[in-house]
């Protein structure tokens, strides 16, 4: 993701007016909130009219900040759609991209999958960022955001990448001493390493085919953490249970490593999507990085 100092003031107000608070705004673009007060204090002091009125807990445009941010909205969709046009004619695709991925994805599948575009592509710049953070993407400089679980507001524009659930896990040696759960109700009597995630109800495991039909159990174990890896790891030493999604769990149930129970108990969809902005144009090169990850991750995680 560019720095503040990288985009210009079109789009960096752009960006503040779809923001919900200038904290908000500071916090995407890894900034203070000092230095986007400062920037937004030179703009408004160029342009010799009040644009925002301050609040760090909610953001209001003045009349002219409406306007500035309305015709700024036009100006930057006008030059994407004039460099889009200048690209096609051209057949290369060109110019950045800045995605936000969740950590264990990231690493074991986006990355790779982003060094082959890169490599393909290059007269593309592809900047990745990794967090469990949740974030909204309107505003934060992001193109692009790739997240497991259910689809966020449905005022996003979303893309489902690959179809994924979550799978309920366990070492042999763990099934061995203790045997595994033959029911919902059999895991109270269960140690389950239980992963923090944002801000979900972390000790609640979920189970049916979606939202209509789901169950909400309550875990306990002795064992949490805010890292996959770190759950993955507690797992395959025979510490407890654990629910993984299928895209990291699955190829370790194939080598042996770790036996699913549960497995006639479904759980819900936890599909791999990609979030974008829905009031922001979408280059044609993110969208053919889209179309890449789509199509590498199917065939990396076929069968998941």
């Amino acid at each position: 993701m560019r720095s503040l100092s990288d985009i210009d003031d079109l789009e960096f107000f752009a960006a503040v007016a779809r923001s919900p608070s200038l904290t908000a705004a500071a916090r995407e673009w890894g900034v203070t909130l000092s230095a986007v007060s400062k920037r937004l204090t030179r703009l408004e002091e160029r342009l010799a009219a009040q644009l925002v009125r301050r609040s760090t807990r909610r953001l209001t445009l003045t009349e002219a900040g409406e306007l500035y941010a309305s015709g700024a909205r036009g100006i930057l969709q006008d030059r994407a759609d004039l460099e889009e046009r200048v690209g096609r004619s051209s057949g290369r695709l060109r110019g950045p991209i800045a995605l936000h991925s969740t950590m264990g994805l990231g690493r074991r599948h986006v990355a790779p999958l982003l060094r082959a575009f890169a490599d393909a592509h290059p007269g593309v710049a592809v900047e990745l960022t990794l967090s469990e953070h949740a974030f909204t993407i309107a505003g934060s400089g992001y193109d692009a955001a790739i997240r497991v679980g259910p689809p966020p507001d449905a005022r996003l524009r979303l893309r489902r990448l690959h179809p994924n659930r979550r799978l309920v896990c366990a070492a042999p040696s763990y099934v061995e001493a203790h045997g595994a759960p033959r029911s919902l109700a059999d895991l109270a009597d269960h140690n389950c390493l239980v992963i923090k995630e944002n801000d979900a109800d972390f000790g609640v495991w979920r189970f049916g085919t979606g939202p209509d039909d789901e169950t909400a159990v309550r875990v306990t174990g002795d064992m949490a953490s805010n890292d996959g890896e770190a759950i993955v790891g507690w797992c395959l030493d025979g510490r407890g249970l654990m629910m993984r999604s299928a895209w990291h769990a699955l190829p370790l149930v194939r080598e042996g490593r770790l036996v699913q129970v549960l497995p006639g108990v479904p759980t819900p969809p936890a599909d791999v999507f990609a979030v974008t902005d829905a009031t922001a144009f979408l280059p044609r090169r993110t969208r053919a990085l889209l179309d890449h990850l789509a199509d590498g991750l199917a065939g990396r995680l076929e069968g998941g």
